[in-house]
C-alpha cells in the first residue's frame, strides 16, 4: 500500500508540476480528513508513511499516541481517502504553491489588474497566478479605482490567514517609492547612488536622503535629472507627490537646512544632547517652510532624525535673549 502511495505521490507531482513534499502533505491531509470522519475523531491526528506501512497517531499536549485501528481498515481508508478527499487537498496545495512563489516576491513591485472595490474600500487585485489585496488604508489618499484598472504596488508581504493565504499590497509604504527609484534611476539601481532614508506623506511629499558612491558626483543631479527628467515619472506614478532629493552630509546644520528646503534658513540652534534643532527662517517663508499641515517639517524630522522646531527671525531672537 504505501509503495503505491509514494508512486501515485511522485506520479501526481509530476503530472501537476507541484514539489513531491507539498503532494505527500496533501496526502496525508486527506488521510487525516478521511480517518476522523470514518471514526468520528475529534483528535488532532499525525500520519506518518514508512517502509512498514501507515503509522497514524492521535496528538494530545504535543505529545502522539499510536491510534488503536489495524492496519487493514488503516489501508482501507487510506484507499478511498487517496480517491476522494486528495483531489481536494490537492487543490488547496496548488494554492499553496502558487502563494508561497509569491513569498519571494515580498519587498519588490507587482503588477495587477482591480478585480473589486469592497465596501470598506479595500482593493481586489489579480496578480495572474494569485488575488492579492491592496487595504485602504494602504492606498494613496487622493487616489480612486474601479474594476480593470491596471495598478502598480509594492508587495508588502504574504500572511497566513484562517488556513489560506493572502497577499498585502502597498502604494503608501516608502519601500514602494525606494523600488520605483531603483527602476527609474540607473545610478541606484548600479549603486552609483545610494538611498539612505526615506520620509513619505503619501501622496503629498516625500524626502530621499541620497549619497553618492564618488564624493565628486552630485547624487541630486542624476537622481533628478536634467528639468527633472528622471523623477517626473515617479512624480506621476506617485499621483503628483512632490519629491525632495537631499544630498546627504555628516554636517547637522548643513542637513537640517536643505532638508527644509526650499525655505531659506537664517539662523540655527543646536541642541546636542536633546537632539534638537532651532531653526530661523524669514516670517514670510514660515509657511513654506512647515508645509501645509505642518507636512514639510514633519518629513525634515524623519529624514534628519533630528527635532526641528521652525520659528520667523523674531521668535527666533526672543528665545534666544530668554536663553
Amino acid at each position: 500500500m504505501v509503495r503505491n502511495l509514494k508512486k501515485l505521490i511522485e506520479q501526481v507531482a509530476k503530472d501537476k508540476n507541484l514539489p513531491e513534499w507539498l503532494v505527500e502533505k496533501a496526502l496525508k491531509n486527506s488521510i487525516v480528513l478521511a480517518i476522523k470522519k470514518d471514526r468520528k475523531i475529534k483528535n488532532n491526528l499525525e500520519v506518518e508513511l514508512t517502509e512498514d506501512g501507515i503509522k497514524v497517531y492521535q496528538v494530545r499536549k504535543g505529545e502522539k499516541f499510536p491510534l488503536d485501528i489495524v492496519p487493514e481498515e488503516i489501508d482501507r481508508i487510506a484507499a478511498y481517502a487517496a480517491k476522494e478527499e486528495f483531489l481536494r487537498e490537492l487543490e488547496r496545495a496548488d494554492e499553496e504553491r502558487r502563494y508561497l512563489e509569491f513569498i519571494e516576491l515580498e519587498g519588490e513591485i507587482v503588477i495587477g489588474i482591480v478585480r473589486r472595490v469592497l465596501e470598506n474600500g479595500d482593493l481586489v487585485v489579480d496578480l495572474g497566478k494569485v488575488m492579492a489585496v491592496l487595504p485602504k488604508r494602504e492606498q494613496i489618499p487622493k487616489e480612486s479605482y474601479k474594476p480593470g484598472d491596471r495598478i502598480r504596488a509594492l508587495l508588502l508581504k504574504v500572511i497566513r490567514k484562517r488556513g489560506t493565504y493572502e497577499i498585502i499590497l502597498s502604494r503608501t509604504h516608502p519601500n514602494f517609492l525606494r523600488k520605483l527609484l531603483e527602476a527609474e534611476i540607473p545610478e541606484i539601481k548600479e549603486g552609483e547612488v545610494e538611498v539612505l532614508n526615506i520620509a513619505r506623506e503619501p501622496g503629498e511629499r516625500a524626502k530621499v536622503l541620497v549619497k553618492a558612491k564618488d564624493p565628486r558626483i552630485d547624487p541630486v543631479g542624476l537622481v533628478v535629472g536634467l528639468r527633472g527628467s528622471k523623477i517626473a515619472p515617479i512624480t506621476q506614478e506617485l499621483s503628483g507627490e512632490r519629491i525632495d532629493i537631499i544630498k546627504y552630509t555628516d554636517n547637522i546644520e548643513e542637513l537640517v537646512k536643505k532638508s527644509l528646503a526650499p525655505a531659506p534658513v537664517v539662523d540655527i540652534r543646536i541642541d546636542l544632547s536633546q537632539k534638537r534643532v532651532e531653526v530661523a527662517v524669514p516670517k514670510e517663508k514660515l509657511s513654506s517652510a512647515i508645509g501645509k499641515r505642518g507636512v514639510n517639517v514633519k518629513l525634515a524630522n524623519r529624514i534628519t532624525g533630528w527635532y526641528i522646531d521652525v520659528m520667523s527671525e523674531e521668535d527666533f531672537k526672543k528665545l534666544s535673549q530668554l536663553s
